[in-house]
């Protein structure tokens, strides 16, 4: 195995972490966002009104996005488990 395969693996390793987290990273910063807005125009200050939202849409969130990023696992590691067993790329 050559630098070059490893170099492949290794960025296609960083793209599905990428590709699986993203949905809900995106989905935190956006609920952050509104509810930084709301506390701004209200200027309600409140610890639990941060978090409490959040929490609960990144949950949501989680359970519909779950099938997506096992898919997207699924393909790297039967990706990499090939690539064992053929012995190389």
């Amino acid at each position: 195995m050559s630098e070059g395969d490893i170099y492949t693996i290794l960025s296609d390793m960083i793209w599905t972490v990428l590709l699986a987290s993203g949905p809900i990273l995106i989905l935190a910063l956006g609920v952050g966002l509104v509810i930084a807005f709301f506390q701004a125009l209200t200027q309600i200050q409140e610890m639990t009104l941060t978090f409490v939202p959040k929490i609960a849409a990144i949950f949501v969130g989680l359970v519909a996005s779950l099938p997506f990023a096992y898919g997207t696992l699924e393909r790297l590691s039967s990706h990499v488990f090939d690539l064992i067993a053929s012995g190389a790329p």
